[in-house]
């Protein structure tokens, strides 16, 4: 796969993936070799019980076409998105790139995206024991003052398939979308989008949770206005962080100058000092995923410690296979076991006061 151009390998990888979802003997084996190797170890995210903290981020399963083998691989949780309500088909190409020596990801795709229709087509046919997360964003033709139609309606379209619902506002690879992490957007968009979960649960009788995914290359006074929405609006969870836009002096690939969002190894500091701010100001208010550049039960465990309740992998998941779930999860019990607690929360909570 790694000799095929990086979408190229994504798509044929997914598609096999996605046939594999559609034929339970296949699913079957998936768990066989990889999932039934990882081991339990709950955590309770956004009032989710997940059976253990290692979820897949969003981004690789964008239309949720293969979210039964991703759960048979043994993630806990499967964030699929980002789904817009129309469909769109992105940045062109070429738009992803692998920095190898790096271990780390270019992308600016775009929200490219089946829409909300083919979506919901494609997930009213699966059965997974994984949490189902949803990521929606805004169309690209749609005006930056107008996003919160486009939210909204991705929201309530998805809400009733949806274990949570993530609201990506940081990818920096769709204009100006990020300058809705900007107080002036902020405010109006999340009480947008409260609102209109409050309808959702009152029509479909259950409560979904939000989260707020955010960029790693937020200023500190931004971190406290967001924290300080994010408790004000009673969001669930924030998600720390997306793809970063900086290029750390340390990138060796040639590829290290393009244009998009890095991912993987490189953003790993970043994003935990990001959390490490969310969580000082939180204060277990408001929950934290934490994502970026995890790669082994060290990496999960210090953004844990930090103050993330749930973590996520891509890039790393990308490099190293389904394995890596299973040994990030065996790693993190045996620290648990050896600080002498029982369970992880219970290890988090009293470790991150010392």
């Amino acid at each position: 796969m790694f000799a095929l151009d990086p979408e190229k390998a994504h798509d044929v990888t997914l598609s096999k993936l996605a046939f594999a979802s559609k034929r339970p003997f296949l699913t079957s084996q998936i768990n066989r070799f990889f999932g039934k190797h990882v081991p339990d170890l709950p955590v309770t995210c956004m009032g989710i019980n997940f059976r253990h903290p290692v979820g897949l981020a969003a981004g690789l399963d964008k239309d949720a076409r293969a979210l039964p083998a991703f759960s048979a691989m043994g993630f806990s949780g499967v964030e699929m998105g980002t789904v817009t309500p129309k469909p769109q088909p992105g940045n062109p190409k070429p738009r992803m790139f692998r920095l190898l020596e790096d271990q780390a990801l270019i992308n600016r795709m775009g929200f490219n995206s089946g829409g909300v229709d083919e979506f919901l087509s494609n997930i009213k046919k699966t059965e997974t024991s994984a949490v189902a997360g949803i990521n929606v964003g805004k169309n690209a033709a749609t005006p930056i003052e107008d996003a919160h139609f486009d939210y909204v309606s991705a929201m309530q379209r998805v809400y009733s398939h949806a274990d949570y619902i993530a609201i990506n506002i940081s990818s920096p690879n769709t204009k100006s979308l990020r300058d809705l992490q900007n107080e002036s957007f902020l405010d109006d968009l999340l009480l947008r989008i409260k609102t209109s979960q409050k309808k959702c649960e009152k029509v479909h009788k259950r409560y979904v949770p939000i989260a707020l995914k955010v960029a790693p290359d937020l200023e500190p006074s931004e971190i406290e206005v967001i924290a300080e929405l994010v408790i004000s609006h009673q969001f669930d969870a924030v998600i720390t962080t997306n793809t970063t836009v900086a290029r750390p002096d340390s990138l060796q690939s040639k590829h290290a100058a393009q244009v998009g969002g890095l991912s993987g190894a490189p953003v790993k500091d970043l994003s935990t000092e990001c959390i490490r701010q969310f969580y000082r100001l939180l204060k277990g208010r408001v929950q934290i995923i934490g994502v970026g550049g995890i790669k082994d039960a060290d990496d999960a465990w210090e953004k844990m410690l930090a103050g993330a309740d749930y973590v996520q992998v891509y890039s790393q998941f990308i490099y190293q296979g389904p394995s890596m779930i299973g040994d990030i999860v065996k790693g993190l019990n045996a620290k648990v076991q050896s600080h002498g607690f029982n369970d992880l929360s219970t290890a988090l909570t009293a470790l991150r006061k010392t």
